[in-house]
């Protein structure tokens, strides 16, 4: 099933988000319906709050990227109840773009290496440091676990200068190709 996806300025993008129970119920149908809706949408990550559920399941997929990134060949993973533990390495700038904030790219710093705990969707556990590009997609998607977007880690300046845009995400003014929610 393809969920719509929640626009900027819906409540549910500024909640923290919760983890969830081992039994949680239909996890693996959900996790499913997370990867469907975020190839649908052509993204590389999708946190649940997007598709208006506040738990903690993230999902990735970066195959798409790997012609450029070799080693993220089929790379497609579920993330269940993440938390970033701690960083570290030099802050990195990288252009970033985010299914709930369609049209807008933006420069963001971002540590180039996390500590990372979560379960697998095996329910596995897991506590890994995390480097590169896909430390990257994880932060950004794991803000979305904390009630953050990824223009709230833009300048103030650029920010100002993106205000018309955001504004009119807030009154629903949405373009896309994938189906969306607003507030």
């Amino acid at each position: 099933m393809i969920y719509p996806i929640y626009i900027y300025g819906h409540p549910v993008l500024r909640k923290t988000a919760e983890d969830i129970p081992l039994d949680y119920p239909d996890l693996q149908q959900l996790i499913d319906d997370m990867y469907e809706t975020m190839f649908h949408a052509d993204g590389v990550g999708l946190a649940a709050p997007q598709i208006g559920l506040p738990i903690r399941v993230v999902t990735i997929g970066l195959d798409v990227l790997s012609d450029e990134y070799p080693e993220y060949k089929d790379f497609k993973r579920a993330y269940i109840n993440p938390h970033i533990i701690e960083t570290a390495g030099e802050e990195v700038v990288m252009e970033e773009g985010c299914l709930s904030v369609p049209g807008i790219h933006e420069s963001v710093k971002r540590p180039s290496k996390i500590r990372v705990t979560y379960l697998d969707e095996q329910m596995q556990e897991h506590d890994e440091w995390v480097e590169g590009f896909l430390a990257r997609v994880m932060q950004h998607e794991f803000d979305h676990l904390e009630g953050h977007v990824f223009v709230d880690r833009v300048s103030p300046i650029r920010r100002q200068l993106l205000k018309s845009k955001l504004t009119n995400l807030l009154k629903g003014k949405v373009r896309c190709s994938y189906k969306t929610k607003s507030c």
